[in-house]
C-alpha cells in the first residue's frame, strides 16, 4: 500500500486504463542500457519502457542538446536493470516505429521499473492513445515525486507550466496547469480554452477520433469549464500554444 499524502485528483485514467490487463511477453536478461527509458536484452531485443519519458540523451542525433539529468536517469536504470532477468508485459501496441518493444518491465522481486523511475523522479508519465495501461498508477508515482521535488522535479526544465504564462514560443513536451475558461466544438473538433481570446491563449484540441475514447471513458470535455486541470503533451503553435489530446489520460482534474 502506498502511504503518502497527495493532492485530491480525479484521474480519468481510472476508467479505461485500469480495465486493461497486461499480457505476458516472456522474460529476458539485460545486457546494456541505452538511456533512462531504453535498454537492450542479451538476445538483441531493444525495449522502450512504455508509459514513461526519461530525460533524453543525444544518442548521435546532430544538434540535439542533452536534457538535464539525462545521465543520472540512465545511471538509475543501469542500477535497476543491468544484468538482471526481467519479465516483459504489454498493455497496448507492442512495437514502435523504431522496432523497439513497448513493454512494462518487472524484476524477479516484482519491482516495476516504470514505477520506480517515476517514484524516484527520474521520468515523467508519457502515454499514447494505443498504449494506456497502468497510467493511473504511474500518475500516482509521478505525483509523489513531484510533491517531494525529487530528481527532475527540482529542475526548471521540467517544472509544471502555468497555462496563463505560456506563449507561442513555448515548445517541447510540457505538463501544464490552469483553469478552463470555455469549451467549444467546431467541425467535430473540441477546443478547451484557457482564456477569453482563443486566438492567443493556451488551448487543448481534441479531434473526432480522440473524442470517441473520451466518450468510452465517460469523460465529457464540456464539464471541464471552470475547473482547474493538468494536461500533458507536446506544445505546438496554432492560434497560440496548443496541446493535442489524443486520449483522456492526458488530462487530470485538480481540486
Amino acid at each position: 500500500m502506498l502511504r503518502f499524502a497527495v493532492p485530491l485528483v480525479f484521474l480519468f485514467a481510472a476508467f479505461p486504463a485500469l480495465s486493461l490487463t497486461l499480457e505476458s511477453g516472456g522474460t529476458g536478461s539485460v545486457s546494456s542500457i541505452v538511456d533512462g527509458d531504453t535498454l537492450v536484452l542479451d538476445d538483441g531485443r531493444e525495449i522502450r519502457l512504455v508509459g514513461v519519458q526519461a530525460p533524453k540523451l543525444p544518442l548521435g542525433r546532430p544538434n540535439f542538446k542533452k536534457w538535464p539529468l539525462a545521465d543520472e536517469s540512465k545511471a538509475l536504470l543501469e542500477t535497476l536493470a543491468t544484468g538482471k532477468t526481467l519479465a516483459l508485459s504489454y498493455g497496448g501496441r507492442r512495437i514502435d516505429r523504431y522496432h523497439r518493444l513497448l513493454a512494462h518491465l518487472h524484476d524477479t522481486h516484482g519491482l516495476w521499473l516504470q514505477g520506480e523511475l517515476l517514484r524516484r523522479g527520474m521520468a515523467r508519465v508519457y502515454s499514447f492513445a494505443d498504449n494506456r495501461a497502468n497510467v493511473a498508477e504511474m500518475l500516482v508515482f509521478e505525483r509523489e515525486a513531484r510533491t517531494a521535488r525529487r530528481g527532475i522535479w527540482r529542475h526548471p526544465f521540467y517544472y509544471t507550466r502555468n497555462a496563463a504564462e505560456l506563449s507561442s514560443d513555448t515548445t517541447g513536451f510540457q505538463i501544464v496547469e490552469g483553469t478552463v475558461h470555455a469549451v467549444a466544438t467546431v467541425r467535430k473538433r473540441t477546443y478547451v480554452n484557457f482564456g477569453a481570446d482563443w486566438r492567443t491563449d493556451f488551448t487543448i484540441s481534441i479531434g473526432a477520433k480522440a473524442q470517441r475514447l473520451f466518450e468510452e471513458a465517460q469523460f465529457h470535455p464540456k464539464g471541464l469549464e471552470g475547473k482547474r486541470i493538468r494536461v500533458r503533451g507536446w506544445v505546438k503553435s496554432y492560434n497560440g500554444p496548443m496541446i493535442e489530446a489524443t486520449h483522456p489520460e492526458q488530462i487530470e482534474i485538480l481540486e
